[in-house]
């Protein structure tokens, strides 16, 4: 039973370890947002959209351009991670607004009064952020194999792509609630996700390779968490991937943006309610 749960039952028993705790309210957080998925097919509709389109048009035409150098890969090989780690950004960035909404629906006032702890809270929205990007990866890996790539199905490989892209989206998730808390508005919220999506996206490794960018944005390609988890996607979603970075970097790098944008979110996430 989560601190949620044990809010509303006021009897006497012996407290979990915090560790369990804070897993345990974590997860209930999580939970509930999940379910919002589950309750609303017609979301998961409107997510399958952008990622087929661009495998069926746009990875296509330039596909056929050649424009794109890629070594020995195929450009749609190439396409296809980019596509996944773009369509879970493009979920994940916009993933404060439900904040927003919770506070305008009285549930974040709910949350902040429960004994669950600030971390637990963030931390919970941020595995949900993650877990609802399973659903464009699910995409993904059904339009490729439709359009016939080279996909690896091995364990190994399937529970990579997970990770990496769990860690990937929640930590945009994350970066998402950050911005929430502190311009406070929907308006101001969507103007500024829609600022810094096509950044994110365009100045990383998910339709081009590092190598042919100019010097200044190959610089912010490294800065950014995007092109880490793109190159790890590259290396365990298509066969004959290379990673650039070892998989470990990648992952290491994605988890510790995630820890450092969590304890930011944690100082930040009660100053919504105010």
């Amino acid at each position: 039973m989560t601190s949620l749960e044990r809010a509303a039952r006021p009897v006497a028993w012996a407290e979990p370890p915090a560790v369990i705790r804070f897993l345990e309210d974590t997860w209930t957080v999580a939970q509930g947002e999940v379910r919002k998925l589950v309750h609303d097919p017609t979301e998961i509709l409107t997510r399958a959209v952008q990622p087929v389109l661009w495998l069926l048009v746009f990875g296509q035409v330039l596909a056929q351009t050649r424009a794109i150098p890629t070594g020995s890969m195929g450009y749609m090989d190439f396409l296809a991670p980019g596509v996944l780690a773009q369509s879970a950004l493009f979920s994940a960035i916009f993933f404060g607004i439900a904040v927003i909404w919770e506070r305008d629906l009285g549930v974040l006032h709910k949350y902040l009064v429960s004994p669950a702890s600030r971390e637990a809270l963030v931390t919970g929205k941020a595995l949900a952020g993650g877990l609802r990007a399973l659903v464009q990866a699910a995409v993904v890996y059904v339009a490729a194999a439709l359009v016939g790539l080279h996909l690896q199905i091995g364990v190994f490989q399937v529970v990579g792509v997970v990770l990496v892209v769990v860690l990937g989206a929640g930590g945009f998730a994350t970066f998402s609630l950050i911005i929430a808390c502190l311009v406070r508005t929907r308006e101001r919220f969507m103007g500024i996700g829609q600022v810094l999506t096509m950044p994110l996206f365009f100045a990383s490794s998910a339709i081009y390779p590092i190598a042919i960018m100019p010097t200044w944005l190959q610089v912010l390609a490294h800065l950014n968490p995007l092109t880490y988890q793109v190159d790890a996607l590259r290396a365990l979603m298509v066969e004959g991937g290379v990673a650039s970075f070892p998989i470990p970097l990648d992952i290491a790098i994605l988890a510790g943006t995630q820890v450092v944008l969590l304890a930011i979110a944690a100082r930040l996430y009660p100053r919504l309610a105010q």
